[in-house]
């Protein structure tokens, strides 16, 4: 609770006490990162760029290491930054994924279910510091940090594509890769007319996601009055550098963007913004399908006549499957991890779906069935325990004073159709970035303070001179 002083000055012409809030709590002010911050988020971002994992063991993995080992150091750098309301949320988080992993079906399957768990703490545990750390930046910091990083792997895949360096991208990647490097280059030639560059990521998907997530953030968080004329603009070098259609929801990211945060005055919501930035978020839609047929028309004649296995596995077949798994599992879903436990049933509901091409090769393991984030949430939980997590991760956000909890579930699952793994660090990456980047939207440039808590109250000019 806040106490008032009253302290005053001597002199004749000091009519009016000076007011000083004090707060039981001391504000959070933005002092910046340091460099080795700055160093460990860059070192995060790339373990999630390259998703390079290391095997531990047979079963257990450690995935995008990199993002692993800078997170727990930066969780340590943020320790005096955790308070104890979020950390029970987080703790409450994982007792019910525990709670929902023991309610799924065929106890068989409980151990590569508790492997998931495993994973998935480890997941929240780096995302949650990541969120610690961006928090603490400067807005022009941070997202600057974010631009910088789109614009290198924008020259980079130039160089790879006029400049030579594709030798040693494909050297490089075989080289730290175990499995899962693509290699599909004809239907690249085929779909977009050229090869497309995969700048030492395992393949090109993950160029153009971690792309268009970094512009992303960087558009939400500048204080620019044209970045979304340099947005637009980025969305193009990116279609030119490194075509593919998970750019164009670059363009549908607009929507929660302005519906949830340019909307807004003040913290609070105003109308008539939210009318002229509705009919923004419109335009924008409208631009992402016509820029759909007149980019990737061949890709778009592909889906539309259901000959493209991707977008199949991407977007199609896991909402028939969380569809399917809801109905027939609505209490715990397959449970964390449990591809197998589904898998004849996911296969047998992709072949019979009109959708689905007789020609294309039976997807294996049961993992590749299933690239979809957002709808692998439903997948696993099922529609009861769906909703309870649910829930319970957005009183987590609120318990972290992010102002915007329908602007970070939006975009998360926007980028989900791009990228699956529920357990794996890139989804609450994505959960964790968006969270921060909406509280320093939120916050400004200016000392921001713990919400409940009171500014100190500015004076009237006149009373202002009689101070003096």
């Amino acid at each position: 609770m806040s106490t008032l002083t009253l302290p005053r000055r001597p002199g004749p012409l000091n009519l009016a006490p000076q007011r000083q809030w004090q707060a039981a709590r001391p504000a959070v002010t933005e002092r910046g990162l340091d460099w080795l911050d700055c160093a460990l988020v860059c070192l995060f971002l790339i373990g999630l760029y390259t998703n390079f994992t290391i095997q531990i063991s047979a079963k257990v993995p450690f995935p995008s290491a990199p993002s692993g080992i800078a997170g727990l150091v930066l969780l340590w750098r943020r320790r005096n930054r955790i308070s104890v309301k979020p950390l029970a949320w987080f703790l409450l988080v994982v007792a019910l994924y525990l709670t929902s992993m023991l309610s799924a079906d065929d106890i068989t399957y409980l151990n590569r279910r508790t492997n998931g768990l495993i994973q998935l703490t480890y997941s929240l545990t780096i995302g949650y510091a990541l969120f610690l750390t961006v928090t603490q930046a400067r807005r022009s910091q941070i997202g600057t940090l974010f631009l910088v990083f789109a614009l290198v792997i924008v020259v980079g895949c130039l160089l790879e594509a006029y400049g030579g360096l594709r030798p040693i991208s494909d050297a490089v990647r075989k080289a730290i890769y175990s499995h899962g490097v693509y290699e599909n280059d004809l239907r690249d030639v085929l779909l977009y007319r050229r090869v497309r560059p995969k700048f030492f990521a395992s393949e090109p998907s993950s160029v153009t996601f971690c792309y268009a997530l970094l512009c992303f953030l960087w558009m939400v968080i500048s204080r620019w009055r044209w970045k979304l004329v340099l947005y637009v603009g980025l969305v193009a070098l990116g279609l030119f550098a490194m075509p593919g259609p998970t750019l164009l929801l670059m363009l549908v990211l607009l929507l929660p963007y302005m519906l949830c945060l340019a909307s807004r005055r003040r913290g609070r919501l105003d109308v008539g913004r939210l009318l002229l930035v509705g009919c923004v978020s419109l335009a924008a839609l409208a631009a992402f399908a016509v820029l759909a047929e007149m980019l990737f028309p061949e890709r778009l004649k592909d889906i539309l006549s259901g000959n493209d296995p991707s977008f199949f596995y991407r977007v199609l077949g896991p909402g028939m499957a969380g569809v399917d798994i809801v109905k027939h599992f609505p209490f715990a879903g397959a449970g964390l991890t449990g591809e197998p436990f589904i898998e004849e049933r996911v296969t047998n509901l992709y072949v019979q779906s009109p959708a689905y091409s007789a020609h294309w090769e039976v997807v294996s393991p049961a993992t590749e069935l299933l690239i979809n984030y957002f709808w692998l949430h439903w997948v696993y939980l099922g529609l009861v325990w769906g909703l309870i997590l649910f829930v319970a991760l957005s009183m987590w956000l609120r318990a972290l004073h992010v102002p915007s909890i329908a602007f970070v579930w939006i975009s998360w699952a926007i980028l989900g159709q791009a990228s699956g793994a529920y357990v794996g660090p890139t989804c609450w990456a994505v959960f964790f970035l968006t969270g921060a980047a909406a509280t320093l939207y939120q916050r400004g440039e200016q000392p921001a303070y713990l919400y409940g808590e009171r500014r100190a109250p500015r004076w009237p000019p006149r009373l202002r001179l009689l101070r003096t």
